[in-house]
């Protein structure tokens, strides 16, 4: 006799990583009735850190929406959070929770453009979210992460576009939005999340190199005080749309691309 179907209220989803993207994505997931956990590392690299889930890794909690992560060590404080309707975060970058928790779904949400070690064995369900997964060999299903008429795309067969390494365009602005380190070292911010920008105006620093905006607009993100960065890294985003609000939301793409993560589940266990 086959075995009973799970309720989907009762799946239990482990979305790796804890920005933007992958916040998107735990976000719609845990107001659709999902129980989700988040694995993060230490020292979480998350720009648009105002709707990163990640936050909490150093707050202890993070809101997001209405929707607050909490901070967690262990299986209990996980079992905890859902009780409390929240989403329980926790580091752990090798994803070990994954032997005792037994997730009926795990997501690769951590944007390293390729696979830095998801496999298709980890779960019932295994979904890659952007380039770097195969869709049948790496994971079950891969989620389209480039902007354009695939954004949020399930991919059944192959694989996301290829980073270009090249941003996606907003008002005509493509790389110039990005804020990217001039040097290694500590970075500081003299800009805070919502501020207003204007090109050329000094947003953060580097070990007393300064960090200058390429255009005018707000400051979307920015990386938290403190985090050692190499040279070329992004440290920050500016939206030449100007909408302040925009950088406290999560953002259109983040929903599209939680949209496809929701279909690719739903697929598999609403048959």
């Amino acid at each position: 006799m086959p075995a009973p179907k799970k309720k989907l209220k009762d799946l239990v989803i482990l979305v790796k990583g804890g920005g933007e993207m992958a916040t998107g994505v735990a976000h719609r997931l845990a107001r659709s009735g999902f129980r989700v956990g988040v694995t993060e590392i230490p020292e979480s690299l998350a720009v648009r850190r105002e709707v990163a889930f990640s936050e909490a890794i150093f707050e202890g909690q993070k809101e997001v929406e209405g929707l607050v992560a909490k901070c967690v060590s262990s299986r209990e404080g996980i079992l905890h959070a859902w009780e409390e309707g929240r989403v329980p975060i926790f580091v752990d970058p090798e994803c070990s929770i994954r032997a005792t928790l037994n997730p009926d779904v795990v997501i690769d949400a951590i944007l390293a453009k390729r696979n830095t070690g998801t496999r298709i064995v980890d779960a019932p369900l295994v979904i890659g979210v952007g380039p770097g997964f195969r869709a049948g060999q790496d994971v079950h299903l891969v989620i389209e992460t480039n902007r354009g008429h695939r954004l949020g795309k399930v991919i059944e067969v192959g694989e996301a576009d290829p980073d270009t390494g090249i941003p996606g365009e907003i008002s005509g602005y493509t790389w110039e939005r990005v804020l990217r380190a001039p040097a290694s070292g500590r970075f500081r911010g003299r800009k805070r999340i919502g501020d207003r920008v204007e090109a050329g105006e000094v947003a953060g620093e580097v070990d007393g190199v300064p960090v200058e905006a390429k255009i005018a607009g707000v400051l979307r993100g920015i990386l938290r005080d403190g985090l050692w960065v190499q040279e070329q890294m992004k440290v920050g985003d500016v939206d030449p749309r100007g909408v302040r609000e925009h950088c406290f939301t999560i953002s259109e793409k983040a929903r599209a691309i939680a949209g496809g993560v929701l279909e690719a589940i739903l697929m598999r266990y609403n048959r």
